[in-house]
């Protein structure tokens, strides 16, 4: 059932009810196959999806910082924008923005009250044929297109939670469709090779829409490219029509400079590290010119628009600072693809002379491949677990990382606390001054560690500095 009882409650309070009655539903990453209860409950709710202009992002990698700067170079030009991201930090309210920042509390419990009775149908209609409730995250993605509607927003930046041609995103049709690069991540779900995921992923890419494609392995690029054809859409390739032209490290991000179907935009700003970021950062440009050409050519974007955009762009949780003294970073880095574009960035960007590792990784993940990516950059790790049920066991994790790391670069912490406070001794005690931790393995970890540090609660904390 989904009649909550919120009366007599402050709104903190019917946020963490409404909270625990989604969480109680099956996980986002426990769904079946179908659109059919998303679709009915949008058209219980007069298609709320169909109210705004949509950029859908999928992909393994890179999907939430391109759908972050995509969102802030478009509300940059003026509109009002919805961005939907998953998984959230802190609160759940973080999947729901409007205008670039999360749906305020009292917007939520009432559009909760709203929408709820929908869900309660729609419940009521699939256990009559057999079927389960809605899962979390099939409620959060009919809450976030009923509150874009509700605003209402010109434009909805939407990430899918998993995949593309079952998500429960795709209920929407993505006037530009973003495709960041696909790698072997959630094989339970989508298949076991690059080629069973990508044609997962290439669902999104619908009838008529423009098509945004990062450089892909050889293997995945025939699959897009056949999607694009046989929807029509208008493909627009990394490597062809998109360039990161130049870039160059700096102090708090880096100077890029980018070609796309309509110029060429010269030494941009992007306050995030890593050469990835400068991919992202194309791609989500492109997407913004294809978005404002609605349907026609591309045209070039006022350079200052475009510098503003990129310049307030912040990206939680992806190569954060959380604190000084000695600098903790948090990334969530989860699968060995994104590992090794961390550590990448990590050694371009800081100057550590020793670097210790927190890491902590979910059963589902492949957590040899993540260890063993991080390796080089490590000069120790410590082992732990997040608050997060599917997390490896601390004592099941260490003995991959002693088979990556040996028997003496390993140390076990039986929480997030302990484990940073080991970190933090190891990094000083081995050198005081140029000493850094880094906290990687599962987004749930660094959520841990934000709040632990009180990076949640800092105005201005998410963009890399």
């Amino acid at each position: 059932m989904t009649d909550l009882d919120l009366g007599g409650l402050s709104l903190e309070e019917a946020e963490r009810e409404i909270y625990a009655h989604i969480v109680s539903r099956n996980p986002e990453h426990d769904f079946e196959p179908t659109l059919d209860r998303v679709r009915d409950a949008c058209d219980l709710l007069g298609s709320p999806q169909h109210a705004y202009k949509v950029v859908h992002l999928t992909g393994t990698n890179g999907k939430t910082s391109t759908a972050r700067m995509t969102e802030a170079l478009v509300r940059e030009h003026g509109l009002r924008t919805g961005l939907f991201t998953s998984p959230h930090l802190t609160t759940v309210r973080e999947r729901i923005m409007i205008d670039g920042e999360p749906i305020p509390r009292e917007d939520f419990v009432r559009l909760w009250q709203e929408v709820a009775p929908i869900l309660a149908m729609v419940d009521a209609r699939s256990a009559e044929a057999g079927g389960p409730r809605m899962s979390f995250f099939e409620v959060l993605v009919v809450l976030a297109f009923a509150g874009f509607a509700d605003a209402p927003v010109d434009v909805a930046v939407v990430e899918v939670g998993m995949g593309g041609v079952w998500d429960a995103t795709n209920v929407a049709d993505g006037d530009v469709a973003v495709v960041t690069p696909v790698g072997l991540d959630h094989q339970e779900w989508l298949g076991d090779s690059l080629v069973d995921i990508a044609a997962e992923k290439a669902g999104i890419i619908k009838d008529g829409a423009a098509a945004v494609i990062a450089a892909q392995a050889e293997s995945v690029a025939p699959v897009l490219a056949h999607a694009v054809e046989e929807q029509g859409a208008r493909g627009y390739w990394e490597g062809e029509a998109l360039e990161v032209v130049d870039r160059q490290p700096g102090v708090g991000g880096q100077l890029v400079t980018l070609r796309t179907p309509a110029a060429v935009y010269a030494e941009l700003f992007v306050p995030l590290y890593g050469e990835y970021q400068a991919h992202n950062a194309l791609l989500a440009l492109a997407a913004t010119e294809l978005l404002l050409a609605d349907g026609g050519e591309p045209e070039a974007l006022a350079g200052e628009t475009v510098e503003a955009g990129f310049a307030s762009v912040t990206s939680p949780g992806r190569l954060e600072a959380v604190r000084t003294s000695p600098l903790i970073l948090v990334d969530a880095a989860h699968n060995p693809h994104g590992a090794e574009a961390l550590v990448g960035a990590v050694e371009e960007s800081f100057s550590f002379t020793t670097l210790v590792g927190v890491v902590g990784i979910l059963r589902d993940k492949d957590a040899e491949g993540v260890l063993g990516a991080l390796e080089p950059a490590l000069d120790h790790v410590v082992v732990t677990t997040s608050s997060s049920p599917r997390a490896i066991p601390v004592d099941e994790l260490a003995v991959i990382a002693r088979d990556v790391f040996g028997e003496d670069r390993v140390t076990e912490a039986s929480s997030l606390p302990d484990a940073i406070d080991a970190a933090v001794q190891r990094a000083e005690r081995d050198d005081d001054l140029g000493a850094g931790v880094l906290v990687v393995g599962s987004i749930t970890l660094v959520a841990d560690a934000r709040i632990l540090t009180g990076a949640d609660r800092r105005k201005g904390v998410g963009r890399a500095r």
